[in-house]
């Protein structure tokens, strides 16, 4: 029997195909999870729902009617939520003087208003008082709401707002039977970052930070995931650092990574 067999999960930000989302969605599936995939581009949701036997359903994260339409669909189609996990993200790299007010506009209701609305929804449906079992609450955040990594300030500033939005749900509904984490990769090779991985010289850049001396990999992510997910898991309102070690040191600056891609 598998570890999360009979639970029933929300995954969001699975959308683009062979991202972090859908690696998760496929580790809980094995898991014995009855699982439901989200995002906003249905012919992709379409796809990897037939391919592996599970639901899907469109959401567009920046529109609350949309969230909670998405936790509606859920709880209908799955019978209930004990799983509701969010692993959206825009990387945005751009200099703090350069980044304009749109887009920290579009990055806030992506990364900090759209999972609080997340949050709320699925409290909604999950808390005891509601009518719910509980279950687990992951927010994917990031090694960089703890170090530092240059011109990602708009980025790394909502992923931490939202961790400390996570503290605040692990506080108030423990005692509804609600867990509440984050978990944080660093550098991970993704859809998000293949563009980056194709710069000679970029990915090496960033190695000297990790202890256990490899890029992370969305199977790392999942795996964490599912204990988190599991009742195994005695644990809520933390941030779990998988990322190899990277925040004991740090991320290379921007004249180190510029300096390695020139010397490739």
């Amino acid at each position: 029997m598998g570890r999360l067999q009979g639970k029933r999960a929300v995954i969001l930000g699975a959308s683009s195909a062979g991202n972090m989302g859908q690696h998760i969605a496929r580790r809980f599936l094995a898991e014995g999870a009855s699982v439901l995939v989200s995002g906003r581009t249905t012919a992709v949701l379409e796809d990897f729902a037939a391919h592996n036997g599970c639901a899907w359903a469109a959401c567009d994260l920046t529109d609350e009617t949309s969230v909670e339409a998405l936790a509606e669909s859920a709880a209908s189609k799955l019978g209930g939520i004990d799983i509701a996990l969010n692993a959206t993200g825009w990387g945005l790299l751009k200099p703090f003087l350069d980044t304009t007010h749109e887009e920290v506009m579009a990055m806030t209701m992506l990364q900090y208003v759209g999972p609080f609305h997340f949050f709320q929804s699925m409290l909604r449906r999950m808390a005891r008082s509601h009518g719910g079992t509980g279950g687990s609450i992951i927010q994917i955040s990031s090694a960089t709401a703890t170090i530092m990594l240059d011109d990602h300030a708009a980025y790394m500033g909502t992923k931490a707002g939202t961790d400390h939005v996570i503290r605040c749900v692990a506080n108030e509904f423990g005692r509804e039977g609600v867990r509440a984490n984050s978990i944080s990769p660093g550098l991970t090779d993704t859809p998000m970052t293949a563009e980056a991985r194709q710069v000679p010289g970029l990915f090496d850049a960033f190695l000297a930070g990790y202890p256990l001396g490899r890029i992370g990999t969305s199977d790392d992510i999942a795996a964490a995931a599912v204990w988190l997910a599991s009742d195994e898991c005695f644990m809520t309102g933390e941030n779990l650092q998988v990322n190899g070690g990277l925040t004991l040191r740090r991320n290379p600056t921007k004249s180190e990574i510029d300096a390695a891609v020139a010397a490739a």
